[in-house]
């Protein structure tokens, strides 16, 4: 039997796959409330009919992501390009450039309360790559060496982070890393699974991330920390940890790192320990970085 028009045209949609720009909170919503042409006036009310739409999206078997809309950068996109901000084909255009350079995640049937949480992250967490990103390049050149600083300190902060990995035991590793930057104090996680050859194994975006981040508190000199678990069947979970401080990474002492993970961040009294959990001195990872008395500086 030949399709018809109208079937075919339900074949075609199965094959697009789509973005939504979403207001996650009242402000962002208020805030887009001032033009005419957008007619939801309550933000749980519009939450709602988003998650329908996405269900129903999902169930025609199509693609969909979900893209953080923020007013202020709409408006500052409007502008740039001469468009009327009070139109939905200009939101459409916004949200189409969203698509192709912003934080996104992939709607894949869970509860919108459940998406919005990772959608804030993932754009918290490209916000902190562009930052580092952005700081490494303004570095400039070394007076005293030459080198490029921010290209430099990537270099230094990829072999410790290769180095770390490869001398953690065994099983799936989670990195957490705090640099106290100037302006905020940034944030990088990694998960490093391992192969059947016994490698590591890491998502190339996350690992450029971390260590961008890493590199940014080498070359300026912030202090951080960063902690190392490490977790296998059968066998007690071992945590190690660094601190950060002068452009190098320093081991903490099994001592140290039992007082971080069991002292409460607020109030300073000590917690339980977790059980099943061995609170380690790191391994060697070896001298490697500027050589001693000298710092990069910029001309």
């Amino acid at each position: 039997m030949p399709h018809t028009d109208r079937t075919m045209h339900s074949v075609l949609r199965r094959e697009i796959a789509g973005t939504i720009g979403l207001l996650t909170d009242d402000h962002d919503f208020t805030a887009m409330r001032r033009y005419r042409t957008f007619t939801f006036e309550d933000h749980t009310t519009y939450l709602e009919q988003v998650e329908a739409l996405l269900r129903r999206l999902a169930a025609q078997g199509g693609h969909t992501r979900v893209a953080l809309f923020d007013p202020e950068e709409y408006a500052e996109f409007c502008a740039g390009i001469g468009l009327e901000p009070d139109a939905a084909a200009s939101r459409t255009r916004f949200t189409a450039e969203l698509a192709a350079t912003g934080p996104t995640v992939p709607y894949e049937g869970q509860p919108l309360a459940e998406l919005l949480p990772d959608l804030v992250d993932e754009a918290v967490r490209q916000a902190t790559w562009q930052y580092a990103t952005t700081v490494l390049a303004d570095l400039g050149i070394c007076a005293s060496c030459g080198e490029d600083i921010g290209r430099a300190a990537f270099a230094h902060a990829a072999r410790l982070l290769t180095r770390i990995l490869d001398t953690a035991s065994p099983g799936h590793r989670h990195l957490v890393l705090s640099v106290s930057a100037p302006a905020e104090t940034l944030i990088a996680v990694l998960n490093a699974g391992e192969s059947p050859d016994g490698t590591s194994r890491v998502e190339e975006t996350d690992a450029l991330e971390f260590t961008s981040v890493l590199a940014l508190g080498i070359a300026t000199h912030c202090v951080g920390g960063l902690v190392l678990r490490t977790s296998a069947p059968d066998r007690a979970d071992r945590v190690h940890g660094w601190r950060l401080r002068a452009g190098r990474l320093e081991p903490l002492t099994a001592a140290e790192v039992f007082d971080a993970y069991c002292t409460d961040v607020d109030s300073g009294d000590p917690v339980p320990p977790e059980s099943g959990v061995d609170y380690c001195s790191p391994p060697d990872l070896g001298e490697d970085g500027p050589a001693p008395g000298h710092t990069h500086g910029r001309p």
